[in-house]
């Protein structure tokens, strides 16, 4: 069997100039990074604005499991289908994190043969927008301290600084550490902690924006700190939008790549799903939208994460209106979500997979709360059984009321998933049974939204805020910031707080532990339990097996 790099490389990627002209783009508007990426000229993106909309399709997914669910290869297996089905189509992609590539999954481009290419471009270094979007997060810490040295005004207190540094990569020895030691010429020695760059508040504004002239207003509104009378600092006030905006307005021009078979992919932007809003920007989706008949776009992890925050803050913000949602499951996950250990989830178990169903159920609930038209897609491994393929299309309709589709886009691309685009395709012509909209209106005070939140798509029984959580939110009320969106940053293994409760549970605790205001990005992340936005390697991270050949290919990337 090949793996999933091999396949890549057995494909000739067309020249990218020939993928743009499939969405009528120009050669001129294209800014080509090698034969098989280029970044979208802004000029291009403005003028094509006026066009109308194609339809929105978002893929999302149970409860991730170490079993795997394919998530992002049912989005290109998608958007092949519906090409191989005569529809003008796109995907809009997030951009994969060199944090958990080199962690735990080694790369995130898709997989067989539903995968965008060139994957080791892609997974790695790409354009470069990511180190943009570190070096702009960190210009911005550099000049917060350098504006503490020279005690300029307004006066920031030192102990109020609130903006950390980050990097775009795995590690725990940097979550917490004291700064500028080794005398008065360093600065002021303070408590400090470093983010992943994915979880920065400048990568969430940079995927919120409309364009340039957004993203600069966006940046210049982050608070980083408060002053010595306790007014809230903002980027705006140290000066450094503008030099931030200058180092990422190339990166703000979408990327085009395309899939194995030839459809066109905008990867761009790539917020963390747990712990922040997980979906690609808005001018990709955008500009994806005005281009093509149907967009297939993902957001990160499961339905209670990702789905949640594309609908309540992305669509939210950016005004879209999503016509159908595929929830992706694998049998072999929900037997994870079962109770079956992961070595023996190549046995048939009906037992288990009935009780692990419960999580699919779950989450096509949650969905349709939203007026989402909702399907699911199911990711066949070779080891399924009839018996389970059957036992899980049949409760999906019977139970739910939802068509399951059988997909195999992994072995054999569209034609493997020609069925589920077709099923999409009718769904989306078929009368809208309910109109969009968000599970909370932007009117409702704040710790009522973490409380729908935690009701509706959690089934939690209650919310756990100390006193200092209140008076947090009283607080941000007061200054005017009641109106935001709720991003909760909890673990993607479970509805709970809690990574190892699997299926769907009811009546448990969401702990509350810290809330961060995001005033660019317009909303408010409230951590929740044990979530971590610096996270560790595992004992074994995948960059032990990433190296290159003898024959100077790179190996280990999947």
């Amino acid at each position: 069997m090949q793996s999933d790099i091999e396949i890549a490389r057995s494909v000739t990627p067309k020249p990218i100039a020939s993928i743009a002209a499939k969405l009528g783009i120009p050669g001129e508007a294209l800014h080509p990074y090698g034969k098989a990426i280029a970044k979208i000229d802004h000029s291009f993106i403005d003028a094509a604005r006026g066009r109308a909309r194609g339809k929105l399709i978002l893929v999302t997914a149970i409860n991730p499991t170490p079993a795997g669910e394919g998530k992002t290869t049912t989005t290109v297996g998608l958007g092949d289908g519906l090409s191989r089905i005569g529809k003008k189509t796109a995907i809009a992609l997030r951009e994969p994190s060199l944090g958990p590539c080199f962690g735990v999954k080694g790369g995130a481009a898709g997989g067989g043969w539903a995968q965008v290419i060139p994957m080791e471009a892609i997974n790695l270094h790409f354009t470069g927008d990511f180190h943009a979007i570190t070096s702009a997060h960190n210009l911005l810490a550099a000049m917060i301290d350098n504006h503490i040295y020279w005690g300029n005004q307004p006066a920031i207190d030192s102990r109020k600084v609130s903006w950390r540094r980050v990097l775009d990569m795995n590690d725990r020895a940097l979550r917490s550490v004291v700064s500028s030691l080794g005398g008065s010429a360093n600065g002021f020695p303070r408590e400090d902690g470093f983010d992943i760059t994915v979880a920065s508040e400048v990568m969430a504004v940079f995927c919120l924006s409309r364009d340039l002239a957004d993203l600069e207003a966006r940046l210049s509104r982050m608070v980083v700190a408060e002053s010595r009378d306790k007014a809230a600092v903002t980027a705006g006030d140290v000066k450094a939008a503008a030099a931030m905006t200058v180092l990422l307005k190339d990166a703000l021009q979408p990327n085009l790549v395309q899939t194995l078979e030839g459809t066109p992919a905008f990867v761009h932007g790539g917020p963390f799903a747990n712990i922040a809003h997980g979906c690609n920007s808005v001018i990709a989706t955008e500009t994806a939208l005005r281009l093509a008949d149907y967009v297939v776009t993902e957001a990160g992890f499961g339905a209670d994460l990702g789905a949640e925050k594309f609908f309540d803050i992305k669509c939210r913000k950016a005004g879209l209106e999503p016509d159908a949602a595929v929830i992706v499951a694998t049998v072999r996950a929900l037997k994870m979500h079962g109770g079956v250990k992961k070595e023996d989830l190549g046995k048939e178990n009906l037992e288990a997979l009935e009780k692990g169903f419960a999580n699919l159920a779950r989450h096509v609930e949650n969905v349709a709360k939203f007026g989402v038209p909702v399907i699911v897609g199911i990711n066949r491994f070779v080891t399924d059984t009839d018996a389970e393929m059957k036992l899980l299309v049949d409760a999906c309709r019977d139970r739910l009321g939802v068509q399951a589709i059988v997909c195999t886009h992994w072995a054999d691309g569209s034609a493997g998933a020609e069925t589920l685009a077709r099923a999409v395709v009718d769904m989306i012509e078929a009368p809208r049974p309910a109109p969009f909209a968000p599970i909370y209106p932007d009117e409702m005070p704040l710790l009522q939204k973490v409380e729908t939140i935690a009701r509706e798509i959690y089934r939690a029984g209650a919310v756990a805020a100390d006193g200092k959580i209140v008076k947090r939110f009283k607080d941000l009320e007061a200054q005017g910031f009641g109106r935001f969106p709720i991003c909760i940053a909890k673990t993607q293994s479970s509805f709970s707080a809690d990574p190892d409760v699997k299926g769907a549970p009811t009546g448990h605790t969401l702990p509350i532990r810290e809330v961060r205001l995001s005033a660019g990005a317009e909303f408010l992340v409230v951590i929740c339990g044990d979530i971590m936005t610096m996270p560790g390697l595992p004992k074994i991270p995948a960059a032990e097996h990433i190296r290159l050949g003898a024959d100077g290919l790179i190996e280990g990337l999947s």
